[in-house]
């Protein structure tokens, strides 16, 4: 299993950008989290093939219909994930590694 932690930057937050990143992440099977950060980016945790989570970077930097996506910053996640499903968390707060 491979893993991104990525940034959204740009018309992220108030399009449902969160709700449509979790629904395109079920349907390729990937694990982690997305949420809203206080600086107006939206964050994600993302795991599952390689082959996957290339699908899901294409569509985020496209993203839903009323979002502008400016600036995508994704790495390599080197630690592991815990966790058994893709969820929207709440907003603000530190980020990874909290699981």
């Amino acid at each position: 299993m491979v893993g991104k932690h990525i940034f959204l930057s740009g018309k992220v937050q108030g399009v449902g950008f969160r709700f449509h990143a979790h629904e395109k992440a079920m349907e390729l099977d990937l694990k982690g989290w997305v949420r809203n950060l206080d600086d107006g980016r939206v964050e994600l945790l993302a795991f599952g093939t390689q082959a996957n989570l290339d699908v899901f970077l294409k569509w985020l930097k496209k993203g839903p219909s009323a979002a502008r996506v400016e600036n995508v910053e994704a790495n390599t996640e080197k630690r592991a994930f815990k966790g058994t499903n893709f969820s929207i968390r709440r907003d603000g707060g530190p980020t990874w590694p909290e699981s």
